[in-house]
């Protein structure tokens, strides 16, 4: 088993939702963190946990990320972060894997199973490894009490209840210090 962690400047966590049933309305969050402990041998051992601050959400457009962070979604000034936590992994007949772990948005934890590519790795910039993963979900946002929304005088509903939601991860193994072997000690006669 091998720990890596999340390289925050080579990771990205973005979502979409249809908007007014007919357009797509795109965003991300800024801020991630987490780490991963993989066993490369039997990756059903695997593990990890992801870490997404609300506040870092950006739509590119400020009325509607405030709107966002806001009571009426994601509650922000309450509830900081987004997590996953992976708690199995299933390898698929295609070389990918279905990760399935809790997603705790506002206070609420639910299962979640992502659709999963290893990308593989390679010598890290600084040394030791780096490793490539994509993840694709789509979860209903209603399950976590985002219930707000409009309806439209046409018919339908201004924000989709469908959320796709894709995540580009990068970690870095963290190298483990070896014990220092400590001289033995010599009898005194």
């Amino acid at each position: 088993m091998t720990t890596w962690k999340i390289d925050p400047a080579h990771t990205d966590i973005s979502f979409s939702a249809k908007h007014m049933m007919i357009t797509t309305v795109r965003g991300k969050f800024g801020r991630v963190e987490g780490s991963l402990e993989l066993d490369e041998q039997s990756p059903r051992n695997s593990r990890g946990e992801i870490r997404v601050e609300v506040a870092s959400l950006s739509t590119g457009f400020d009325a509607r990320d405030e709107h966002l962070r806001s009571a009426d979604f994601f509650d922000a000034s309450t509830h900081n972060w987004i997590v996953f936590r992976a708690t199995k992994v299933e390898p698929r007949d295609d070389g990918d894997y279905a990760v399935i772990g809790d997603v705790t948005i506002r206070g609420v934890t639910r299962p979640v199973t992502f659709d999963v590519e290893f990308l593989g790795t390679t010598p890290g910039m600084r040394g030791g490894r780096h490793a490539g993963f994509t993840a694709r979900a789509k979860i209903n946002r209603k399950d976590w009490g985002l219930n707000w929304n409009m309806a439209l005088e046409a018919g339908g509903w201004l924000v989709g209840d469908e959320i796709k939601v894709e995540i580009d991860v990068a970690a870095d193994q963290v190298e483990v210090a070896q014990p220092v072997a400590e001289e033995p000690v010599a009898a005194v006669a």
